[in-house]
């Protein structure tokens, strides 16, 4: 389904880069362009900004370029058995949708742009996918492997720790905005139920 992106000016390796030596591997992201927009948009506001320009080049030399073609769902909600790799989106657009909204049909919960990192949830606990992602448009995107994130932390522990602390940061804020949505919408439905219980007093 992800197909190797190749490109004869801008490109590192992309296939398993864990498998290669820290040298071998730092040298196929050395000079090119990719590697370094990868680098640039890994410490981008949407991603992870914790990250220091060396240290998202080091991560980046373990991640493999893929192309995705439009109107591919590449993550599927639900799915278990296909949930230990991260997503950087480099170029295009993708379209996250979840079923759970109306248990229905999908509804779309949004759509995200270059810089944008998705399934770094699946990356750490490797649980079932909460969101569907397909590609509206055609998609550039470099991919972090569980095993890739293994052979970084065996590699570089420093570097992957400051990783791990910054994906960790990044889901933590998550679900403080996820909490602060709920409250507010708890705080509605209790004003709703004492107008329902002002006008139709018992």
């Amino acid at each position: 389904m992800l197909k190797k992106l190749l490109n004869a000016k801008n490109r590192w390796l992309a296939s398993a880069p864990e498998s290669l030596q820290p040298q071998k591997r730092m040298r196929a992201v050395s000079g090119s362009n990719a590697a370094s927009r990868a680098a640039q948009l890994l410490i981008a506001p949407t991603a992870l900004m914790q990250l220091k320009p060396a240290e998202a080049l080091t991560i980046v030399s373990y991640m493999a370029p893929r192309k995705i073609a439009m109107g591919t769902t590449f993550i599927t909600e639900g799915d278990t058995s296909d949930t230990g790799y991260m997503v950087l989106l480099l170029d295009g657009e993708v379209t996250v949708e979840n079923i759970e909204v109306s248990r229905t049909e999908p509804v779309t919960v949004t759509v995200l742009g270059p810089g944008s990192l998705i399934g770094e949830m699946g990356l750490i606990d490797g649980q079932a996918r909460l969101a569907s992602c397909t590609a509206s448009t055609d998609v550039t995107c470099a991919i972090l492997s569980r095993a890739a994130l293994e052979k970084l932390s065996l590699d570089n522990p420093k570097t992957a720790a400051k990783l791990m602390m910054a994906v960790s940061a990044r889901i933590a804020q998550r679900l403080r905005d996820t909490s602060e949505k709920v409250k507010r919408y708890s705080q509605l439905v209790l004003a709703m139920q004492q107008e329902i219980d002002h006008l139709l007093p018992s």
